[in-house]
């Protein structure tokens, strides 16, 4: 007995150093990555916010106020009002989850406005570093290229590596609406980057968005820490712990607004974040491309009502990562396995990790149908969204 207790932890054992050895070396393109510290808690600006009473009466605490709430509030208020708390606290409404989407632009208008300023001045002062110098002149043209003509950015967060939501289409009056979330290496100024355009959250909402057809918003929303590199953040589920309830309330507030629930299409580490967020998600469709692992044995596991899909190409490297968990590393059952559960996406013509939204691809095709309210074969489904 006391022999094949030992060799099953042995085995155990070197199924771990093998995962470990396979994620922290990674592969060809891929660097080891450091240790990431998530960004957790309300908006920046809450103090300020909590201690404004200038309406005559108590704001709603961002850090513990449910979405539903906090649009309630919202209703309540004048068009004056409204204007005039984000003139006060553009940082704090532009990131309110349950606030009108149209205030939540506005505001991050001023806000970026803000900060490029203050950077364009920490650009020129001697008192700092060169290294910080140029740092905030690269913020300054960051910051500049997210307050373009068209664009709508629903969430902006400048803190540690910064994070953003953006929105293609008419969110305010899409029948459908998707989410996209990113895997690693994704932050304020990669999210939309040029290279590898379909690998970024940007890239994948515009292609989702240009074959979904009108009828459909897309919002890529990058508001968790994701691991940089492969290394023990994309090895285990610490960061994933950290988003997945900002991704819940982030979900919840687009439902609270009046917008129909979301199919969430979730990328690589990011199926780890949609795994752990997945009872408290508000979405009708939870799809997961390039995954490894959910941190979850079945789709019965998720305890979500939603639809849950999966699709992994040959030609992904994620499939030379083992679908184990142990001793906290690795993240699952690979959800595109038939056991797990999930109803496979075809993912033939995709290429590599970062090919799922490729434009004539047929997970493109397959992402689209979802995305606007039919199922696998066609059928339309009832969505609840606007008629």
């Amino acid at each position: 007995m006391r022999m094949r207790s030992w060799k099953a932890r042995s085995k155990r054992a070197l199924v771990a150093a093998a995962l470990t050895t396979t994620v922290v070396a990674g592969t060809a393109g891929w660097t080891v990555g450091s240790e990431q510290q998530p960004l957790t808690g309300p908006p920046p600006g809450t103090h300020a916010w909590r201690a404004d009473h200038s309406l005559g009466v108590r704001l709603p605490d961002p850090a513990t106020a449910s979405p539903t709430r906090i649009a309630a509030f919202f209703d309540r208020l004048s068009t004056a009002q409204r204007r005039e708390l984000v003139a006060r606290h553009a940082s704090v409404v532009g990131n309110l989850d349950g606030a009108p989407v149209a205030l939540r632009y506005e505001a991050n208008t001023r806000y970026l406005k803000a900060e490029r300023a203050r950077e364009q001045a920490r650009s020129a002062d001697p008192g700092l570093t060169a290294q910080d110098r140029e740092r905030a002149r690269a913020l300054f043209v960051r910051y500049g290229e997210l307050l373009a003509p068209g664009r709508q950015i629903l969430a902006f967060d400048p803190r540690g590596r910064g994070q953003a939501a953006e929105v293609y289409g008419d969110l305010e009056r899409a029948r459908h609406v998707s989410v996209v979330v990113p895997g690693s290496d994704i932050d304020l100024t990669t999210f939309d980057r040029s290279k590898s355009a379909y690998g970024t959250p940007a890239g994948m909402g515009r292609s989702l968005y240009a074959a979904a057809g009108g009828r459909t918003a897309v919002v890529a929303w990058v508001g968790y820490t994701t691991p940089v590199g492969l290394g023990p953040d994309a090895a285990t589920g610490r960061l994933a712990e950290a988003g997945a309830p900002r991704l819940a309330r982030f979900t919840q507030g687009l439902t609270a607004t009046g917008t129909p629930r979301p199919a969430v299409f979730c990328h690589s580490y990011g199926s780890v974040v949609c795994g752990l967020a997945a009872p408290r998600l508000a979405v009708t469709d939870l799809v997961v491309l390039g995954s490894p692992g959910m941190r979850a044995d079945s789709v019965a596991d998720l305890h979500t009502d939603a639809r849950v899909w999966a699709a992994k190409d040959d030609s992904d490297w994620i499939g030379k990562v083992p679908n184990v968990e142990l001793f906290g590393l690795g993240h699952g059952e690979d959800p595109t396995s038939p056991g797990f559960g999930a109803r496979r996406v075809p993912a033939e013509q995709a290429k590599g990790h970062t090919g799922y939204f490729t434009p004539g691809t047929d997970s493109l095709r397959a992402f689209a149908r979802i995305a606007g309210g039919y199922d696998s074969v066609g059928a339309n489904r009832t969505t609840g969204a606007r008629t």
